[in-house]
């Protein structure tokens, strides 16, 4: 997208409601594009999907759907050559696939696995395979993590029918599971991990179910909200503390010990992106400061003292993404704002 020359550095979209859950579309054809979910404290949620127009360069609403209670995750399929059908994925009661069109969004399935339960555990995360796009991964308040496999049917007429089912079920902590992620190591498929409120990083293999290993714990068990993955290494992750002031790296190859420590926030930190393209860049963002930081950790295990951009938001940051198909851009998002920084 040329943006005819005017290279602003920053484009804003306001919503109706206050934004939690952000995606990046990754399809080649539709670059400027993300989903946004609300968060308002009731039933009654909507995901929005926004575009960049070329030509006023501003954010449009292509369309807008109703989702039971706000979406705790959102996730466009990982198709980088365009080639399945055009899927978003939403968490939140349960797991939910949306085929996009350019009029309207509909539900292709919803994915439930406690059939004979009057009570839903509600879903933390998901994660999407990028190898194999059938594999889904879900975190729950109910201890387990989920493997999704998801069938794109027949052409009936013109339309590809989406179906999905449980391949494994796995209590995978002692308390709730807050995050999923698979990792892109060992041919990028089999292999994911998980963080909860037991304070614990634990890694699986799907092709060895019987057994986890655990990366890392936090050293006064408080529960670790988040886990990222770093886009280039495999070896490398990044997980946060509820209420932590401070983004923890890990290395896989050297359990539990933390190799980095970025701890330049004055408040708790909210969101963690990697760099798509680099493997030695991260992001993190904090609400209450309203900072989006980035950070050089070439370094490692040498102290990282301080990031290499700062930026300061007109709110209290509730997520951030790295487009992963346009390494320029990040995606924040504050009370009713989303923004993309050219970076």
């Amino acid at each position: 997208m040329s943006l005819h020359g005017k290279r602003k550095e920053i484009y804003k979209y306001e919503a109706p409601w206050t934004v939690y859950a952000m995606n990046w579309s990754v399809r080649p054809d539709k670059r400027f594009r993300l989903a946004l979910g609300s968060f308002v404290e009731e039933y009654n949620n909507k995901v929005q999907i926004v575009g960049l127009e070329e030509e006023s360069s501003e954010f449009v609403c292509r369309n807008t759907f109703d989702h039971p209670y706000p979406t705790t995750k959102i996730m466009w399929i990982p198709d980088t050559k365009g080639v399945y059908p055009d899927l978003l994925a939403t968490s939140g009661d349960y797991l939910r696939i949306w085929r996009v069109s350019d009029t309207e969004t509909r539900l292709e399935c919803l994915l439930n696995n406690n059939k004979n339960s009057d009570f839903c555990a509600p879903l933390t995360s998901f994660d999407w395979n990028e190898v194999d796009p059938n594999l889904l991964g879900t975190s729950s308040i109910d201890t387990t993590c989920t493997i999704w496999g998801l069938e794109t049917g027949q052409v009936l007429g013109r339309v590809n029918l989406v179906s999905g089912h449980v391949k494994t079920q796995l209590i995978a902590h002692d308390k709730e599971v807050y995050d999923i992620a698979f990792s892109r190591a060992g041919g990028g498929r089999d292999m994911f991990a998980s963080v909860g409120a037991d304070g614990s990083v634990r890694m699986f293999d799907l092709r060895h179910l019987e057994h986890s290993t655990i990366i890392y714990e936090d050293p006064q068990h408080h529960p670790l909200l988040r886990l990222c993955w770093n886009k280039q290494d495999p070896n490398y992750l990044a997980t946060m503390a509820m209420d932590g002031m401070e983004v923890v790296i890990l290395d896989v190859r050297v359990p539990c010990t933390p190799v980095a420590r970025l701890n330049n926030h004055r408040a708790c930190v909210n969101g963690i992106a990697w760099a798509p393209h680099s493997s030695c860049h991260i992001c993190t963002a904090v609400a209450d400061d309203h900072q989006a930081l980035i950070w050089d950790i070439q370094q490692m295990p040498r102290a990282i003292e301080d990031p290499i951009l700062a930026y300061t938001a007109e709110g209290e940051i509730n997520n951030v993404q790295w487009a992963s198909t346009q390494p320029d851009w990040i995606a924040i998002c504050y009370n009713n704002c989303l923004e993309i920084l050219r970076v």
